[in-house]
């Protein structure tokens, strides 16, 4: 049979587009971290002080620049794109990305804040309101990834 019905079939077959999804967007983080800036609260961005200057008092958060946010998450990324590829290690990869996912809600909600305050632009405001609600279909995606594969006669794989 060209295509198997089994649900552990499936379930590789979604592991393997997450990973990939997951692949792209890693390399993305490096290739285009412009790309990422928006996304990136401020409130968890570390301001460093020029030469002779002492920092100014940031959030307990901002332990990273922006930039080193971007190349972390690219990093979450890359590893998680690997780890759901392997079944012994795919739901707790899964379980991580969903939460991943879910995280990142706070930078595109805060991107969507700053989109439409006075620095704001009708081009910021398509793209973060369109931009947003891509999180929920990945958060699901990345959570069902944590089940296992269910045989073809309804019994669940092992």
């Amino acid at each position: 049979m060209l295509f198997p019905r089994s649900g552990r079939a499936v379930q590789n077959l979604s592991a393997a587009g997450m990973s990939a999804l997951l692949l792209a967007s890693a390399m993305k983080h490096f290739r285009d971290p412009a790309f990422y800036r928006p996304v990136v609260p401020d409130y968890l961005c570390r301001e460093d002080a020029g030469a002779g200057q002492s920092p100014a008092p940031a959030h307990p958060l901002a332990i990273l620049s922006r930039d080193e946010w971007i190349a972390v998450s690219g990093l979450l990324e890359l590893a998680a794109a690997v780890a759901i590829l392997v079944p012994f290690t795919r739901r707790l990869a899964a379980t991580g990305t969903a939460l991943m996912f879910t995280a990142f809600l706070a930078g595109h909600l805060d991107a969507l804040r700053r989109a439409y305050g006075p620095q704001g632009n009708p081009v910021q405001r398509k793209v973060h309101t369109l931009r947003l609600p891509l999180q929920a279909p990945l958060i699901a995606w990345a959570w069902s990834l944590r089940t296992r594969g269910v045989r073809a006669g309804g019994g669940a794989e092992l």
